[in-house]
């Protein structure tokens, strides 16, 4: 890996690497490599490059519709907890190619700040990270990835967005990662009712938290897109910070159009409605209350 290299070339390099633990680990060394100043430039403006339609895959998954995805229980036997594991390493394997395709398709596209890049980078980090640790304990539940189907709704929704970058945050990272916040406290229970206490604390202690993070990113950098079509943003002087309470977030968080705008694009770019419960407490860390997503709600529906 050269130090000449930007950070969208080697973006494509984990993109194109097939096999899923190897882009895990490759993303983790790029990832260090940009925390830590050793990649410097996010892209080079003079050159462009191919991002792929699909991110280079093995096949060992068998693939089905989501309609035709068997039920995964309730982790209430050793099969269920497999099943259900199963299910989130393949989403997180997705994650990985989620993360670095929104700093490769975009970053140069949409002129985005320095910021922006390094969010993303953790966000893809974490995604390696989980995905490594959630296969170790589908093998140690004595199966393995690729033993169950799975579906690829999730990159679905990143082709349906390819195109706008507006529309990318709000559904995969406003949408598709908040129901992940909604629904991991009762994923969460069936572990600990099952008698698996491991998988319970992993994912309590290591992925929930982790990934209201990564809805926060997608609720920042959309605001951000927002009022930068307004001009409403300093691009030398607008900074974020995690927990920050800066007047910027402030202004940000009541511009009724922002959310508006939110509306708008998930009417447009996500089918149906979303569907309650909602984990407001997880949705409020990632920076974004109910009137984001209530009015987008299907009513009366009877929870899980």
């Amino acid at each position: 890996m050269s130090g000449t290299e930007s950070l969208v070339e080697v973006a494509l390099r984990v993109l194109n690497t097939a096999d899923p633990v190897e882009k895990a680990r490759l993303g983790d060394e790029v990832a260090n490599k940009w925390l830590q100043g050793l990649i410097t430039q996010p892209y080079d403006p003079s050159q462009h490059f191919t991002v792929p339609d699909r991110p280079a895959r093995l096949t060992n998954v068998k693939l089905v519709s989501p309609s035709l995805m068997p039920k995964l229980g309730k982790a209430g036997s050793l099969q269920s907890r497999q099943a259900i594991v199963h299910s989130l390493v393949h989403t997180e394997s997705w994650a990985i190619d989620l993360s670095w395709d929104i700093i490769a398709r975009f970053g140069n596209q949409e002129a985005m700040p320095r910021e922006f890049f390094t969010d993303f980078v953790k966000v893809a980090q974490d995604e390696g990270r989980h995905f490594s640790l959630l296969a170790a304990r589908l093998e140690e539940l004595g199966s393995f990835y690729g033993a169950l189907p799975a579906h690829d709704g999730l990159w679905d929704s990143a082709t349906a967005t390819s195109e706008d970058l507006l529309a990318r945050l709000a559904v995969e990272h406003c949408v598709h990662e908040a129901r992940g916040l909604d629904v991991l406290p009762t994923t969460i229970s069936r572990f600990r009712n099952g008698g698996d206490n491991q998988t319970a604390d992993l994912l309590e202690k290591v992925i929930y938290p982790e990934e209201i993070t990564h809805c926060a990113a997608g609720v920042k950098w959309f605001k951000y897109l927002c009022l930068r079509s307004k001009n409403l943003v300093d691009e030398s002087s607008m900074v974020f910070e995690e927990g920050g309470a800066r007047e910027s977030d402030r202004i940000m968080e009541e511009n009724d159009e922002v959310i508006q705008k939110f509306h708008a694009t998930v009417r447009t770019h996500f089918r149906g409605p979303l569907k309650p419960p909602f984990n407001e407490a997880a949705r409020k860390a990632a920076g974004f209350g109910p009137q984001w997503y209530e009015p987008l709600a299907v009513k009366d529906v009877i929870p899980e």
